[in-house]
Order: C-alpha cells, then structure tokens, then sequence
C-alpha cells in the first residue's frame, strides 16, 4: 500500500481545504436533527451542491467531480478538519446512494440521484420495526401485489427512522412474499412520504433533538419503478447498503482525525494537563490513525476490484467504540465541567448509539467470528 498522495491528489487537497476555509459558516449551526437546524444545514448543503462539493465521488452529470474514491477520503479529511457542518442529507448521498448506483436502473439513477445530490429530495432509513430492530429479517411490514395500477400496496410500520421527521423519502424493506424464508421474499423499495396511506409522526432522542419519527403505512402505492434491485431480490439489495453503512461512507476517517485532535487539544489546554488520563487521550489519537490505515487498506482492495465484504463489519465494531471511548476520555478530562451541555456532552450522547445502529455490536461480532474467523455458528 503506497501511503504517498500524488500531485494531483494534493491539488485537489489544495482546492478543497481553500474552499472550504473560505466558505465554511463561521458560526455553528443548530443541530441537524432540530427543524430550525436541518432547515439550516439543507441550506448549506446547497452550497455545497452549487460548488459541485456535495458529492464530489460522483459522475459529472450526476453532479460530482468524478473524484477517486482516494480524492474522497482527502475530502472528508479536509471537511472535518475545517469543522464543517454535519450532512444531515447522509442517509441518501452515503448508504442509497452506492445501492442505487449498483443495483438501480439507468432511469432510476437519472431521476434520483441528481436531485439527491441537489439536496431536493431527502432520504430516511426505513429498516428497522416494532419487532425486528437487528433482526432484520423478522420484519413483518408487508407488500401486496396490485396487478391494475402496475406496482404494490405497502402496509406496516417503520420506527427509528434517522431525521424521518423532516425527509420527503424513504427506502427500506417489505416482505413481498409472505411464505419465503426469512430472507427471502423480501423487496426493497422507495417510498415518497407525502403518498397517500404515509402517516410520519416525530419524536425526541435521549438529547432532547426531534429528528427521529415512525412512519405509518396503510395501503400505500408505490408503482413497480420504485422497486430497487428487483422483486423478492431485497435481501441482497439491503446488505449492500448495510455495507456501506458499516463501512467507510458513514464513517469516513477524517471525523475520528479531528476528533482526536480536539481531544488532544483539550488536554493541553487544561491547567494540569491530561493528568491521569494521559494514556487514554494517547490511544485515542492511536486508534484514530489506526482507523485512517485500515481504511486505506480497504480502499486498496475496492479500487482493485475487492469488495470489502463481511469487514465492513470490523469497520462498524472499532469506529462505533473507538467513539465512545474518544467521548469518555474527554469527559473524564473535563470532570464536573463535562456536565454542562457543551459539544463533547452531546457528542457523547450521540457515540452511545454507535454499538445499536447500523446493526448492533453484538450481530457484527457474530459476523466477523462466523465469516472472516471460520468459527462455528454453535
């Protein structure tokens, strides 16, 4: 692995940093997962889009650069470094968006991923239900076939659904043919939430900030050229995008870089200094860069044609923790302080889900000893 970047790498850093130093808001916004917040956060995003930063990985007439997927990760590195704000338009631009890419028609990516990038149609995550939040094979929401109309009838219930309150979209599964196994008869589909039958209904996470909702479906139509991947194929369809949520388009390196870097910061600007946490603000930092080389490693194998597979799961496991303990670490340095509702506070709050979504910890690891350790399933 050749950890050297080329020159036209570093321009392209060159470029991004100056952009983003000049136009990066000076103030930080409210939080994505507010109204008054995402309403913000979409104006900035069409910033991005208008400078063609959006999606820079992307085709040109998607509205991309067609940036490597090295040029990406510089991106990130640069976007989290200048402390940009959060991309509340990340459920479609990071985990849809490389699914429908993969497994989309040509027409469905004309008329969906343009106005993705755009910021103009905003995609939740319908995975989860009542029953079957890892577990999500078990899920019961159903798809009834209406031969008259050319698609299918949708009836179920989605919970957990990640800024659901204030998004137009939602993509997900429903369980087309009722006698399959369990992960079989599954379809994935595309779902406007403004369609008659769509009832989204908000509510509050543990910080207080009211992006999360349930959605209600009762009858709802969806024509068949919203189904992605193909009928009862859903399965397939949806480890793709779990993939990339595991992976490195949720969590790029460059959020754990800086992060590690403000906590660096914090210890030094404390008057006695990290104190007796001074190994765990050093392993944070290593863990941090530790994250960065693994993640080179794997873009290695995906630009030499090998996808990552079952280790998008170690991807999952060791961002997901080392969040939390970056976050402890700081709260621990800040003592009593920490009490406040301050950025390491809330980021703390927010790392606490890292282990629960995206599948829970405790799925991945059986992942990682049954398909990359070879161990048996009892």
């Amino acid at each position: 692995m050749d950890l050297t970047w080329s020159p036209e790498d570093e321009a392209f850093r060159a470029e991004a940093r100056a952009w983003l130093e000049a136009n990066v808001p000076r103030r930080p916004l409210p939080s994505g997962d507010t109204r008054e917040g995402f309403a913000a956060h979409l104006e900035w995003e069409r910033t991005l889009f208008d400078a063609r930063w959006a999606v820079v990985s992307w085709p040109e007439e998607y509205g991309g650069r067609d940036a490597s997927i090295w040029q990406w990760l510089i991106f990130e590195e640069e976007y989290y470094r200048a402390g940009a704000p959060q991309r509340v338009t990340q459920n479609g631009i990071f985990l849809l968006a490389p699914t429908v890419f993969e497994f989309g028609t040509p027409e469905q990516q004309r008329r969906i991923l343009p106005r993705m990038a755009a910021a103009r149609d905003l995609w939740a995550q319908g995975w989860s239900e009542p029953g079957a939040g890892s577990d999500l094979a078990g899920i019961r929401s159903r798809a009834v076939r209406d031969e008259a109309a050319g698609g299918w009838r949708l009836t179920g219930q989605k919970t957990w659904t990640t800024r659901g309150a204030f998004c137009t979209h939602l993509f997900g599964l429903f369980r087309t043919d009722p006698e399959a196994q369990r992960h079989r008869g599954l379809t994935y589909f595309l779902v406007p939430l403004d369609a008659p039958g769509v009832t989204v209904r908000g509510f509050e996470r543990l910080d207080g900030d009211e992006g999360f909702a349930e959605v209600f479906l009762d009858d709802v139509f969806v024509p068949d050229t919203d189904v992605l991947g193909g009928v009862d194929r859903g399965w397939s369809v949806a480890m793709a995008t779990t993939g990339s949520e595991r992976g490195l388009t949720l969590r790029s390196p460059g959020r754990f870089l800086t992060a590690a870097e403000r906590l660096l910061d914090l210890a030094r600007s404390l008057p006695d200094g990290p104190g007796a946490h001074r190994d765990r603000v050093v392993q944070s930092w290593i863990d941090a860069q530790a994250y960065q080389l693994f993640t080179l490693e794997q873009v290695t194998a995906l630009a030499e044609g090998r996808p990552a597979g079952a280790e998008s799961s170690l991807n999952k496991l060791f961002w997901s923790e080392l969040d939390i303990r970056l976050h402890e670490t700081a709260l621990d340095l800040l003592g009593p302080a920490a009490e406040t509702d301050g950025p390491w506070s809330k980021g703390f709050l927010f790392s606490l889900a890292g282990p629960i979504y995206a599948g829970t910890n405790e799925i991945q690891r059986n992942i990682v000893a049954e398909r990359l350790l070879g161990l048996p399933r009892r």
